[in-house]
């Protein structure tokens, strides 16, 4: 028996090692998932009418399916080095990987393993010098847990580059929390860290120092006080549209994609802004980064909730003027383009419509 129990350790270690991924396996599926994505996009381009742009819709390739492919692979191999490039690009798709349940509500579907890869990095890769890309990734999704891994890897992490990405990620992060006083600092302190240490890196072809400035601009011109920009461009059916159109209004600003994280709770919020906020100085105006026949496409299908103005931002070049990252954001602005608030939406968008469009019915002074 004593020679059997030797070997079973063997047998199991063999065994894993047989079902571990590869790092030509992972670099593999994301080749496939970018081919296959922009195939899609291109076929939906020139698709030339609305039934086959509809038919298309349904051939979307699907994210999740690429995303539980990449977790196969890597699942058996967190503690390999190799493993926390592909493991960066899971952590920053897991955002947009949805699966709704039996009741209608939406849960993460890579929950298990954004979690799994957390803990691999605290535990096996904390010191490792090739962590930047994971930092930056860490920063996509806005969690609390991501925030203070990022603290942690900051705070040990021996390389000095890899301390100013992690700084930077904590700025990003930060961001979500609003822009009191005390926030604001913490976040300038953080990208003069990461610009210091950092500024020459590249991760996914963008330099810190790029990223670093436009979050900088960001808390200089896109803060609570601060007037929006103007914005123009042209909407689905390529008519000009202006910000500036809706002067007067109180605007809820809305960068958003159908590929985003809970773009259909969010439409569904979009819908009920639109509901209790009919017949009042109100407008919701999207900035959709969808190719325009995907936009028009689902402006036709969907045309009792996307019924809202949209620029057609494709390129992204109207969205570049709010510095956006990661969607979806809601600015909410007064009738003078004046800041509110800006975050994700929810309960904190509605009230603080609710509040303006109360400011306009008051009395002035006096009267």
């Amino acid at each position: 028996m004593q020679p059997l129990r030797r070997l079973f350790p063997l047998l199991l270690l063999t065994l894993s090692q047989a079902w571990a991924g590869t790092p030509g396996e992972a670099l593999q599926i994301q080749k496939e998932f970018t081919l296959a994505n922009e195939t899609w996009e291109l076929k939906l381009k020139v698709a030339t009418s609305e039934d086959a742009q509809r038919e298309l819709w349904k051939q979307r390739p699907v994210l999740s399916d690429y995303a539980k492919r990449m977790w196969s692979c890597l699942k058996p191999s967190l503690a390999e080095e190799w493993s926390l490039e592909p493991a960066s690009w899971l952590i920053r798709v897991a955002p947009s990987v949805v699966e709704t349940k039996d009741d209608g509500t939406t849960v993460q579907g890579m929950k298990e393993a954004v979690e799994a890869i957390r803990k691999s990095v605290e535990g096996v890769h904390l010191m490792s010098p090739k962590l930047s890309p994971m930092c930056l990734a860490l920063s996509a999704g806005g969690d609390p847990q991501s925030l203070a891994l990022l603290e942690k890897i900051d705070a040990k992490n021996p390389d000095p580059k890899v301390q100013g990405v992690a700084a930077l990620g904590q700025a990003i992060v930060l961001k979500g929390l609003g822009d009191e006083a005390d926030v604001i600092r913490k976040r300038l302190t953080l990208l003069r860290k990461a610009i210091i240490n950092s500024a020459s890196e590249e991760i996914g072809g963008i330099s810190v120092s790029s990223i670093a400035e436009d979050e900088l601009y960001i808390i200089r011109y896109l803060t609570k006080g601060r007037v929006a920009p103007e914005l123009e461009g042209v909407d689905s059916g390529n008519r000009p549209m202006k910000l500036s159109d809706y002067k007067g209004k109180v605007v809820v600003l809305l960068f958003w994609g159908s590929n985003m994280p809970e773009a259909e709770r969010t439409l569904e919020f979009c819908a009920s802004l639109e509901q209790k906020f009919a017949g009042k100085p109100f407008a919701l105006v999207g900035v959709n980064n969808d190719p325009v026949a995907t936009l028009r496409g689902m402006q036709v299908r969907d045309a009792g909730r996307i019924a809202w103005p949209n620029f057609s931002d494709p390129g992204g070049q109207v969205a570049q003027q709010f510095r956006i990252g990661a969607r979806p954001v809601m600015y909410v602005l007064d009738g003078e383009r004046k800041i509110h608030f800006f975050g994700a939406p929810g309960s904190f968008v509605e009230l603080t419509v609710s509040a303006l469009l109360a400011e306009k019915k008051a009395p002035a002074p006096g009267n």
